[in-house]
Parts: structure tokens; C-alpha cells; sequence
């Protein structure tokens, strides 16, 4: 990485301190783990400053250093800035415009990281190890930046998450990012605290639309309440709609693009998005027409998917439960077929994805000889994700058992917010419901005093506060016992994977206390 010694001199304000000598292997802002070969830049948080451990940078090995102060001192070659933050994103922005590949950059309310793996696995399947994809949850402005920094001349293809929850951050990071294709998953009701309404949720994660060239594809929903605004915001280029269950523009009007041998192939070439194709006049449609649509059905553990696409037909199963995940499915094989991968890598992508954890991932626990399903969505919570994952739950076997931290950053209706969850996961008829979170406690207290007032039992007996995390484990282990299907969520303070973890060790403990031994009598632990 030479070339990206060049770069900083060029950086804003950068004022060079001695030479790097030795190539720069990785740009790392974490002297913990930091390598040798590896460049830090010394960043400052509330709690922390990064300029203050910059010997500790050279005793780990770093080749140099982008830093505020202190390089001489330390013995670093390199360059200080006046903001090492800002210089990180420049960096990136500077590296990433070497580099000509399809870059996809996925937004959106609910389902970024799913979508974003998604794709990741429909463009390894393509190119392999010359794919590159966000990291776990990298999708701020210093996540962004070292991933665009992972960047080397062997990728031909490239997916990025962004994240937001203050105004303007999509359109900083879609600035950094450059994408040729970008996505906009959908518009719910995050981050209330900071957007004060979804419109403005709607806008921002628009913004990565205006940052593609004249020749990128917008790709968005065709039957959400938004699409005519990211249809506006995308303006001439191209779009690339796409719904469950839609109409679809005919495909022999993409001019039979994909079509033969080589679409079912996986080859080293991305291939371009065919061109845009106009709507018949006499289209009947029962929602806006979608480019890539979809009919799906459930059977032996997974989603039968027919999907349509420019590209051509194509059937799939994917093993990732709720009706949620259809939609993301397809923002996915939109993405990729903007992208120009191949149909037969988006089928393998979509074949082999297995979820990550805490994201819609779903885990088949053991107690004596009845399985049940524990739906681990413990990442993160909004009230329509909430909602969704409750709709996924009221399908599965009865007994029903809901386990609910509280949900952050939904501003002023918050108790609202609250409430109305836990009123849809008594309408959807789940049977046991425990929850906890300060805001948790207070809905389900106001919920139990209406039922009382109105001699219902809805909320009493079925819906139980719990003062505090530990509380809630206590009382959902046994719960869990009686329980056919579990779901796990709520927003990331709370910690929620720690019940998914108990669980899971519960199980595991019961089916080792009742494993026979070979005399056939029980072994205990």
C-alpha cells in the first residue's frame, strides 16, 4: 500500500512528520489489536484519545501514524492533522476513488445488515475472496472508512452498510463510499429521538441516492409509502424496483438479457444492469410494477422463492424465517443484479446464507424429545421491527412465549412506542409475554391497569413486568420450557443476546441430564 502513503501529505491541514519506511499493510485505529506493518490514526472519543497511545502504536509494530500530536514524541513517522476523525474519512474518500469495481451501498430503517451479508454471499459466490463486504456493524463514519480502506487492486465487486441516526450522516458517508448502485431497504420509525419524523427518516436514507453518477442504479422498494420521493430524489438514472408478489415489467422487455448458458453460470465478470425497461400501458398491477418480484412460499424449514428479475427466472430456498425477510431477499438480488452478478451466484448466495447472530437468525433448541424454535433478533429494536418479528412469532407453533427489552432512541413516544407493541403482540394471541427496560415496565403497567379497569384478561396473566434483567432470566428459563417458539429482541443497550445464550445453555443442560448412558439409566452432570 505505497499509494497510500502518498496520500497523506494531501490530506486537509496534514503536516508530515519524517518518512514512512516500511509499506503500510492495514489502516487500524485500535492499539489493541493492533499488527505490525499496520498504519494507526489516533482517534478521540469522550472517554478516550488515541494520541496518547501512540508509543504503545510503535511498540505493537505500526509502521506510522495519523495523529493530532505527540508523532515525534513517540518516535512515529507520519502526519498530524487537526482532526484525526475527519482525516480517516478523507483518507478513504481519497483511496477509494483509485479504485473502478460495482460498489453497492445498502440503507434503510430495518434489515441493513441482513441484506448487506445477503449480498455479500451472492457476490462471493461470484468472485470469491474478491468480494468485499462490511464487517460486522462497520457502517458508521470510522466503520465506513476502514472498510473502504480494506480496498485492494485484486476486489472486483463491493457491498457497504451505511448507518445513520442524526441528519446528513448518509449523505457524508455516501460521499466517502462512491457507490454505483445504492439501496434504500425500506423507511420506519428509528432514531425519533434525533429525526423528528419517518419522512425525514425517508430523506436521509435517500441521500445515498443523490450521491450515485449519472449512470448508478437506485434501487428501492416499489410499494413503500416513500417510493415516489426516492423515485424523485433518483431523477434520471436507473431504478431497479422491486416487491414481493408484485407485477413485474415483462422480461422479454429487457430485451432477453441473462438469458442462455452463460446467466446460469458463475463467471469471474460481473456483468452491466441491462437497461431500463419502459411499463405497458396495460399493465394490471395491484402495486406500483417492480423489476424484481417474487412469489414465496414456506415448506421443510425454508422459503421456496420464484423470483423474477431482468435477468430471468430464478427459484431459490432461503432458510431465513419471517415474511420481513422475503423483502430483503429481493432488495438483495436487485442489488446484485445491478451489480451484474450472475443468476446463478445470486442463487447461491441466496441457497447458502446463513443469518447472523442477533439478526433474524433462528435456532432449534432440544428439551427431551420435543424441539423447539428460538428466534434470536436480539440485535436491535424499532417499533416496526418489533412488530414484524411479532408477526413472524404468531406463525410459528403454539405455546408462544415473548421475551422484550425496551427499545432506544424513539424520542418523545417512547411509552407510545411501548405500549403499542406490546398491544400487537396481545392481539397477534401470544400466549406468555415478559418483558423489562424502564420504558417496558411502564407500558405494560398501564396496559395491566386498562385490562383491570375493563375486567379483561388480555394483559393480566399473559403480559409480565420484569424489574430488571435478572429478573427476566429467572422467569424466562422456566417459561421457555413450556414454550414451542420463542422470539428474543430488543434495542442493542439491553443486552439482549445474554437470554438467547441462557437459553441455549438451558437446553443444553436438559438434554445432558437426560441423555442415557449405555446401561441405559440417566447421566448427570
Amino acid at each position: 500500500m505505497n499509494e497510500l502513503m502518498q496520500l497523506l501529505p494531501l490530506l486537509a491541514g496534514a503536516r508530515p512528520v519524517g518518512h514512512i519506511g516500511a509499506p503500510v499493510l492495514r489502516v487500524h485505529t485500535d492499539t489493541r489489536t493492533l499488527r505490525p506493518g499496520d498504519l494507526f490514526v489516533a482517534l478521540r472519543g469522550e472517554r478516550f484519545d488515541g494520541n496518547d497511545w501512540l508509543a504503545q502504536a510503535r511498540a505493537a509494530g505500526a509502521v506510522g501514524a495519523v495523529a493530532e500530536r505527540g508523532l515525534a514524541a513517540a518516535g512515529l513517522a507520519g502526519v498530524e492533522v487537526p482532526d484525526a476523525r475527519a482525516a480517516l474519512g478523507e483518507l478513504a474518500q481519497r483511496w477509494r476513488a483509485r479504485f473502478e469495481l460495482p460498489l453497492i451501498a445498502v440503507t434503510g430503517s430495518n434489515g441493513k445488515t441482513t441484506v448487506t451479508q445477503l449480498i455479500a454471499a451472492m457476490l462471493r459466490a461470484a468472485v470469491g475472496e474478491a468480494a468485499l463486504a462490511t464487517e460486522g456493524n462497520f457502517n458508521n463514519d470510522i466503520g465506513v472508512p476502514l472498510t473502504l480502506l480494506r480496498l485492494r487492486q485484486t476486489h472486483r465487486l463491493a457491498v457497504l452498510e451505511l448507518g445513520m441516526n442524526h441528519p446528513g450522516e448518509i449523505a457524508a458517508l455516501a460521499a466517502l463510499a462512491q457507490p454505483t448502485v445504492a439501496l434504500v431497504n425500506n423507511a420506519q420509525r428509528e432514531h425519533q429521538e434525533f429525526m423528528p419524523s419517518v419522512e425525514a427518516v425517508a430523506r436521509e436514507n435517500g441521500s445515498v441516492l443523490a450521491a450515485l453518477p449519472p449512470d448508478g442504479v437506485a434501487v428501492f422498494p416499489a410499494d413503500d409509502a416513500y417510493s415516489a420521493l426516492w423515485q424523485q430524489i433518483a431523477g434520471a438514472r436507473q431504478v431497479l424496483r422491486f416487491a414481493v408478489g408484485a407485477a413485474v415489467t415483462p422480461e422479454a422487455a429487457w430485451a432477453g438479457q441473462g438469458r442462455g448458458e452463460e446467466s446460469e453460470r458463475v463467471t469471474d465478470e460481473p456483468r452491466p444492469c441491462p437497461a431500463r425497461a419502459a411499463v405497458p400501458a396495460n399493465a394490471k398491477t395491484s402495486t406500483p410494477p417492480a423489476e424484481v418480484h417474487a412469489q414465496a412460499h414456506w415448506t421443510n424449514g425454508a422459503w421456496a422463492l420464484h423470483l423474477h428479475t431482468p435477468a430471468g427466472p430464478l427459484q431459490a430456498r432461503l432458510r431465513l424465517a419471517g415474511r420481513h425477510n422475503l423483502h430483503n431477499a429481493l432488495a438483495a438480488t436487485a442489488c446484485a443484479i445491478a451489480a451484474g452478478v450472475p443468476l446463478a451466484a445470486i442463487q447461491a448466495g441466496l441457497e447458502g446464507f446463513e443469518p447472523v447472530a442477533g439478526r433474524s437468525r433462528t435456532l432449534t433448541l432440544h428439551r427431551g424429545a420435543q424441539a423447539q424454535t428460538l428466534i434470536d433478533d436480539s440485535y436491535n429494536a424499532n417499533p416496526d421491527s418489533v412488530r414484524a418479528a411479532i408477526d413472524w412469532l404468531a406463525e410459528l407453533p403454539a405455546p408462544r412465549l415473548l421475551l422484550l427489552g425496551d427499545m432506544g432512541e424513539v424520542g418523545a413516544q417512547a411509552l407510545a412506542f411501548h405500549e403499542e407493541v406490546l398491544r400487537h403482540a396481545l392481539a397477534r394471541g401470544i400466549e406468555q409475554i415478559f418483558v423489562t427496560g424502564d420504558w417496558m415496565q411502564r407500558a405494560a403497567a398501564a396496559l395491566q391497569a386498562q385490562a383491570s379497569a375493563q375486567a379483561s384478561a388480555q394483559a393480566n396473566g399473559r403480559l409480565h413486568a420484569c424489574p430488571d434483567f435478572e429478573a427476566l432470566q429467572r422467569a424466562a428459563l422456566p417459561a421457555a420450557a413450556q414454550a414451542a417458539s420463542v422470539l428474543v429482541k430488543g434495542s442493542r443497550f439491553m443486552r439482549m443476546e445474554r437470554l438467547v445464550q441462557a437459553l441455549q445453555a438451558a437446553s443444553l443442560a436438559h438434554a445432558h441430564i437426560h441423555t442415557p448412558t449405555t446401561e441405559g439409566t440417566p447421566h448427570v452432570a
